[in-house]
């Protein structure tokens, strides 16, 4: 029997030794393939497409890995066992209702107890600490609105006025990504 996920380990530090290509990457000449593959991700996820999710998670697992790897050869001094550690550990910190003696009726208190475990651990120092800058501005946005707790109106047609609103400041040359994500500081800094 073999290992799948051991073999892929194995696989990526050969291509680190042997190819060329693969040992002139860094983690920054990969910030762009990870962005692309999660994204592509993201959009087979939303086709609602299984085979083609699962061949996309695999090409983001390759980044995942890839990254553990030049690490590893860096010598950085982590590698993807200290990855698959640092996650495992934080799933059972954050879990207790499975991995403790903390009881939970809902999935709403699951979340709630992440979110205060995840609170407790990382002391953040402002709203948007710990929000990459570098997520689409509408997610970016609606992480602010989430941690600051203000609630704005909802409507039925919210994708009309996002629309109308894009259409808007692109006649008024506004980068309306840069003007949201803008929006969403202001607000948080008023929290």
């Amino acid at each position: 029997m073999t290992d799948p996920l051991r073999d892929l380990i194995e696989v990526m530090a050969r291509l680190r030794a042997e190819c060329p290509w693969t040992q002139e990457q860094t983690h920054s000449s990969l910030r762009g393939y990870l962005i692309e593959e999660a994204y592509e991700t993201l959009e087979a996820l939303d086709a609602g497409d299984s085979e083609h999710l699962r061949e996309e998670l695999g090409d983001l697992l390759m980044q995942v890995v890839f990254h553990a790897e030049i690490a590893d050869s860096d010598g950085e001094g982590w590698g993807i066992d200290e990855v698959a550690e640092g996650i495992r550990d934080k799933l059972i910190y954050r879990n207790p209702h499975v991995f403790g003696e903390a009881t939970v009726t809902s999935a709403a208190e699951v979340d709630a107890n992440w979110q205060r475990l995840k609170a407790e651990r990382q002391q953040r120092s402002s709203p948007t600490e710990g929000i990459p800058e570098a997520l689409p501005a509408l997610l970016y946005a609606e992480k602010v609105l989430a941690r600051t707790g203000i609630d704005l109106d909802a409507s039925d047609e919210l994708g009309d006025r996002l629309l109308a609103l894009v259409a808007e400041a692109r006649a008024e040359g506004i980068d309306a990504d840069l003007a949201l994500k803008q929006a969403a500081r202001r607000y948080a800094e008023r929290a």
